[in-house]
């Protein structure tokens, strides 16, 4: 599984569980994360939270809906 493929999974399960709040958390972790001078990690949340982006987007308000 490819690090893009990896991304899409996880940002999948985290926005499912976590909802649209998940997006801008990740975006927060890795500026945090850049500061403190780990680039690679911060590389790889941004990666997974643009992942949840474009998932959120492409499902809209049904990625948060609640189960039935």
């Amino acid at each position: 599984m490819g690090v893009d493929r990896f991304a899409e999974k996880l940002a999948r399960s985290m926005l499912a569980g976590e909802g649209a709040g998940i997006i801008w958390r990740l975006h927060v972790d890795a500026a945090m994360l850049y500061r403190a001078g780990n680039r690679a990690a911060a590389v790889v949340f941004v990666e997974i939270a643009d992942a949840a982006e474009r998932e959120w987007c492409r499902c809209g308000s049904r990625a948060e809906a609640p189960p039935s």
